[in-house]
């Protein structure tokens, strides 16, 4: 597709993600149905309006009714459209990245983003502008709506009062300032947020949360004696923690020790994460009777995949958690509530949670690679037989190529993103990371040369 990534439309404002862009994606989501109403949101975006403006306008045109809920989570929208039985849901973010980046997620009305099929089909109606409009007595108007309360109530009711906790939240002036407040007051616990005010230039620096850009959330919780921290990227699906010292633990271990204790929890089940995530998550949920399933990478792919085999949890190791019990979007303050919850019961603080969850060496690397050669190279590697390794017990190419070995595995996939092919490898031990690694390149240098 040309338009559709892992995570909906993405690109930057005025060059890939315009106003004539937004405007069609309205009208061609809108032609889909006969009546109703279309839930819209946004992140905190300088370009956030002006989307939503040519967006809503695309939307009316086609006589359907918008219900415009301002700057909330992404995983609002996608409640807010399956609480209201709306036809469909925009959230209008780009996530973690850059300022002048924006983007367009779209949720069915079961509040799940929308599935490769029916992206493609979006995708179609949008590049033959086949538009239903309507009659000029028949266009949809914009309805403003107060959907921060039934989110914040969805919250607590599913967790229930925690009690007072001391802990510290990074918001990176992102969409969750206007909710996460409320929510963490509403359970009873002692939060303390940085960067809490909505500001779409991300003066806090790019909503990412991730190992360097927490390091001033783990002085705070440091300082302040927390008993945890947590830190949430610009429009609120993604969560990253802090433990009680001030360090962020591997997103990796994190997942799961959370994932191990769900299952622990439920007397077994199916979780679900993608090919690169690390193989410790099978060993903790294996050891409580579990399974894991991979899939691509791309929450709608976890989220495709749990409904498809009835799984209880599923993440990726970004901070994209999804907990069916209460919707099917990745919800970083959910997210970051459930941990406290499996924390209290467990009676452990977060590094005690992880600490006998393995930090296997992990290895990544991208390797140049021309857009024109890259569907050419990816099929040298699935063709290698995995040429220059040892101890295979299984290839599977859904996502790239992975590779898996007796003592760890290797992911070669193309980026969607820029000319590189990316390498990632993770082992038992380093030295054996480091010739996992070696033979990844090889590899792909060695196609790459009989190509260009």
């Amino acid at each position: 597709m040309k338009l559709f990534g892992s995570s909906g439309i993405r690109g930057l404002v005025n060059v890939e993600v315009t106003h004539l862009l937004a405007q069609k994606v309205g009208a061609a989501l809108a032609s889909q149905f006969e009546g109703g109403a279309i839930i819209v949101g946004r992140d905190t975006r300088v370009s956030g309006k002006m989307l939503e403006a040519a967006l809503t306008s695309g939307i009316a045109s086609c006589g359907i009714v918008t219900g415009s809920l301002g700057i909330v989570p992404t995983p609002a929208v996608a409640l807010l459209t399956r609480e209201m039985g709306a036809e469909a849901g925009v959230a209008i973010t780009a996530s973690h990245n850059p300022p002048e980046y924006n983007g367009l997620k779209i949720f069915d009305t079961t509040g799940m983003a929308y599935t490769g099929k029916q992206q493609a089909e979006l995708e179609e109606t949008i590049e033959k502008e086949e538009f239903i409009t309507s009659s000029w007595s028949r266009v949809g108007r914009v309805e403003e709506i107060d959907g921060g309360r039934f989110y914040i109530d969805t919250l607590a009711n599913a967790i229930g009062f925690m009690g007072e906790r001391n802990i510290v939240c990074d918001l990176f002036n992102g969409a969750t300032c206007t909710v996460a407040p409320e929510v963490f007051d509403e359970l009873g616990c002692n939060a303390t947020m940085l960067n809490a005010q909505p500001d779409g230039s991300f003066p806090a620096g790019n909503p990412e949360p991730n190992p360097e850009t927490l390091t001033r959330l783990g002085r705070m919780v440091r300082e302040m004696k927390a008993s945890i921290g947590f830190g949430f990227d610009g429009d609120g699906d993604r969560m990253m923690a802090v433990d009680e010292r001030g360090n962020v633990p591997s997103p990796d271990r994190v997942l799961a020790a959370y994932a191990r204790h769900v299952v622990a929890e439920r007397g077994g089940g199916i979780v679900v994460t993608h090919v690169g995530a690390s193989m410790s998550i099978e060993e903790a949920v294996e050891s409580v009777g579990g399974s894991v399933i991979r899939t691509k990478v791309g929450d709608v792919h976890i989220t495709e995949a749990m409904i498809a085999n009835d799984a209880i949890f599923g993440g990726e190791p970004v901070g994209a958690w999804v907990h069916p019990e209460v919707h099917l979007c990745p919800d970083g303050i959910l997210s970051a509530l459930e941990l406290m919850k499996a924390l209290e019961e467990e009676g452990k603080t977060l590094s005690e949670m992880v600490a006998d969850v393995p930090d296997y060496p992990t290895l990544r690397a991208k390797v140049p690679c021309p857009n024109k050669a890259k569907g050419r190279v990816m099929d040298g590697v699935s063709s290698s037989n995995s040429r220059g390794f040892t101890d295979v017990r299984n290839v599977t190419a859904m996502d790239g190529v992975r590779i898996e070995l007796e003592d760890g595995w290797a992911l070669i996939r193309p980026s969607g993103t820029e000319p590189v092919i990316r390498v990632t490898v993770e082992a038992r031990e380093e030295k054996r990371a480091e010739e996992l690694m070696e033979s990844s390149r090889s590899l792909v240098e060695s196609l790459l040369g009989g190509i260009v």
